[in-house]
Order: structure tokens, then sequence, then C-alpha cells
């Protein structure tokens, strides 16, 4: 970045707990996937392997290697994580993560019928090897739409006590379901009873593969604010919006 006299909001340092920026890759070509990372890597902090692509997308090991040169996390997304759920195939899920050195899981519960308890107890199972992102939200937006605001508070809460390091609300990469409604608004029923809640925000990860979802969480809690299913091409613009160098945080 570039030094001048301009005021703008402080940014941690990675590794940082504040401001995270978590890049979603839907099976990029290898030499791109290489280059947004390399050239932006001040900015990103983790990378989604996106439900379940991490099976089926070329040169993984490449990518993951690229990662671990840079000091970036990465971890697969958490469909994966339920489709060997729903075939009873949870310990080949474990051993695969073992196998390639993952360091965080996600564990959800946004297609297939779990109770949040029942994803509680795989959270505390998975913390004796792993750092845990849960998540907390429905990917099917009619079920989404009758999610309960205090439903969502309680399996917050859950995650947390189960051990899960930070929780992720969600939004789908496409910003129309789970803490959203179908039109990408904001559901501000949820997000005022998490911020009432007390809960820090620093164990909070807001999905917002939106420019104007990403602006709302930036308005709303400050330029460090956890953001995840980041597009690829979209590193600098969200830093931008963390320092008000766009329009629509300008004045912020």
């Amino acid at each position: 970045m570039i030094e001048t006299s301009l005021k703008l909001p402080s940014r941690e340092n990675k590794p940082r707990e504040n401001g995270l920026t978590i890049l979603i890759d839907n099976g990029a070509p290898l030499n791109l996937f290489k280059d947004t990372i390399e050239s932006n890597d001040e900015y990103i902090d983790f990378v989604k392997f996106g439900w379940g692509t991490s099976l089926v997308t070329r040169n993984l090991e490449k990518k993951i290697s690229h990662l671990k040169d840079l000091d970036i996390e990465f971890f697969f997304g958490g469909t994966l994580f339920e489709k060997f759920v729903s075939q009873d195939r949870v310990e080949e899920y474990y051993l695969l993560c073992k196998r390639m050195e993952c360091n965080y899981v996600e564990i959800s519960n946004g297609t297939i019928a779990l109770s949040n308890r029942e994803k509680a107890t795989y959270i505390k199972d998975f913390t004796n090897d792993f750092a845990v992102f849960s998540e907390v939200g429905n990917k099917d937006v009619s079920m989404a739409r009758e999610q309960d605001s205090t439903e969502w508070l309680e399996n917050i809460h859950e995650d947390i006590e189960a051990g899960a390091n930070k929780v992720i609300t969600e939004a789908r990469e496409s910003g129309n379901s789970g803490i959203c409604q179908e039109n990408g608004e904001i559901r501000m029923d949820i997000f005022d009873l998490i911020k009432a809640s007390g809960i820090p925000f620093e164990q909070i990860i807001f999905e917002a593969p939106t420019k104007k979802m990403q602006s709302f969480f930036i308005e709303q809690l400050g330029p460090n604010v956890n953001l995840a299913n980041i597009a690829l091409s979209d590193v600098i613009s969200v830093e931008t919006l963390r320092l008000g160098l766009r329009s629509d945080t300008f004045h912020f």
C-alpha cells in the first residue's frame, strides 16, 4: 500500500483476528488463482474451496502449496462435510482433512437434516485436531425464510460453546439465502439480534459475496468486520471499501 498523509481506518497486520477477508475459490484455473493470491496476499487471510469443489478441482495440491508459501490458511466448504455426514463417512472426511494438512475445517448443517445439537457434537470432536469454523443458517431459500432469528442466536451460542473458533453466517455465494432475503437484502431481525447479543464480533464471520452486503457490514460494524465468500476478483474492491476509498463507504 502506498503511504500518504490521508487519514484512513487502521487495519491489523496479519495474522489477524479482526478484519478477515476470506476468498471463495469455485475452481478457478491454477494460474489465475496463483496470480490473484500472489498479487494480493497482504489482504487475504483465508481461502475457502467452495462447497464440494475440492474433490474435482485440478491442481488442488498446487493451489494449497501456493497458499502455504504465502502463509494463507485454507479450508473446504461446509457442504462437503455435509456430504460425508449424509453417507455416514465422517471419519473419511476427517482423514481427508488430515491428509491435505488442513488447519481449519468448516462444519455446517445448511443442506441436510442435521440438528444444531448434532452439529455441535461434530464441532467438539473436530476441535481435537482442527480449528473449527461453524456455519449457521439454511441454504434453501424457503427454509431460510422460516428460520426464526432467536434460533439463529441460540445456534451461534451453541456452536461457540462447543468450541467453534468463529461462526459464519450463511448467505451462499449468491447472497440470497441464510441471513439474506431472496432479493439480497439483509434480514435485519437476525442482524440486530446478533448485534445486541454482546457476542464479540471477532467471533462472527459474515458471508458477503456482493458489494451491497460488504458495504452494509462495514458501515454497521466498521472496517475490521470479518467477511467471507469474497470472489477472487473482489480482493482490492473489498479492501478499498474497508478503507473508505470507494464511494459506497467514502463518508464512513
